[in-house]
């Protein structure tokens, strides 16, 4: 199971997972991303995963993608922080250094 709150502000579109990106859930977020940035594509997005307990391939590809378009991902958690780093392309072992 996959918990998306979105929140909407003028210049700025928050996105809080909690759970399992996983399975139809993958689907799921990327309907709620297409949606919230449908004809909004100055605002500043984040993509808070502090609460993501799991995320299979496809779940990871999506995030890559919604990073790729522009999606600060923030991270807690060893898996968490390694995914985001590897999506950044940034060692690990450095992830702490581009964390905000």
């Amino acid at each position: 199971m996959l918990r998306i709150t979105r929140d909407d502000a003028p210049n700025s579109l928050s996105l809080k997972l909690e759970g399992r990106l996983a399975g139809p859930w993958v689907r799921e977020l990327e309907d709620c991303w297409q949606a919230a940035r449908a004809g909004q594509r100055q605002r500043t997005a984040r993509v808070d995963l502090s609460a993501v307990t799991y995320v299979d391939g496809p779940g990871k590809d999506l995030l890559a993608v919604m990073h790729s378009q522009g999606a600060e991902l923030m991270a807690a958690g060893c898996l968490m922080k390694a995914i985001v780093a590897e999506i950044n392309h940034v060692p690990f072992s450095d992830f702490g250094a581009i964390q905000r």
